[in-house]
């Protein structure tokens, strides 16, 4: 299996402009919500350009950590620990490495980064639903991810992450669905811990 960095929730785009006022408002917005998620646990449906569905539990804490642990049976594992993003397939004992400031997930992980400068608001029709595209123009090879979220008065920053869609350079795409989302309960440094299939009893 070729590992390809996560996508996102499914075109909601129109052919249509966002006022800069409400591009402005809308991204001050989206940037309080991932500052006041420290933590967030939430079950996943992922989806690939094959139409083939995954289903799994994403644990994330910030600065740099997240991990997509698949449902029994499924040998991949996809974890950053901070530093990198990993992709394992226990199946192949195959181990790839990803930057995380470079990996679309980044902008999820860094609790710092400014998301006006690389993000816009993409129309969605819908007054509840925000929808925001980012990606770094000059490094095209990042790819690009497009947030989905759900107005949620309960939620940090008044948003519910909903899910995004990933684009890699090669335009294949990956849907990725969250349900059951928790935001800032206490989260162990050990839940990013995993397996290295390419030592013995190996562990990172």
């Amino acid at each position: 299996m070729t590992f390809r960095p996560l996508a996102a929730l499914a075109a909601l785009t129109l052919p249509l402009a966002v006022p800069a006022a409400a591009q402005q408002g809308t991204l001050a917005q989206v940037q309080q919500h991932l500052r006041a998620t420290q933590t967030m646990t939430a079950a996943f449906s992922q989806t690939d350009r094959s139409g083939k569905t995954l289903n799994g539990t994403m644990t994330l804490k910030k600065p740099g950590k997240i991990r997509f642990q698949y449902e029994k049976g499924v040998p991949l594992l996809i974890v950053a620990d901070g530093s990198a993003l990993w992709f394992i397939d226990y199946s192949v004992r195959q181990v790839q490495r990803w930057p995380v400031k470079d990996s679309p997930l980044g902008i999820l992980m860094n609790p710092d980064g400014n998301v006006a400068r690389y993000a816009k608001v993409v129309p969605t029709g819908n007054p509840n639903v925000v929808s925001v595209e980012a990606h770094d123009p000059k490094r095209p090879e990042y790819g690009r991810i497009t947030m989905v979220f759900a107005r949620n008065a309960s939620a940090p920053g008044g948003l519910m992450l909903q899910g995004w869609v990933a684009l890699d350079s090669q335009n294949n795409r990956t849907t990725v669905r969250l349900s059951s989302q928790r935001f800032n309960a206490p989260v162990s440094d050990g839940a990013f811990r995993w397996n290295d299939p390419r030592k013995t009893g190996g562990r990172r």
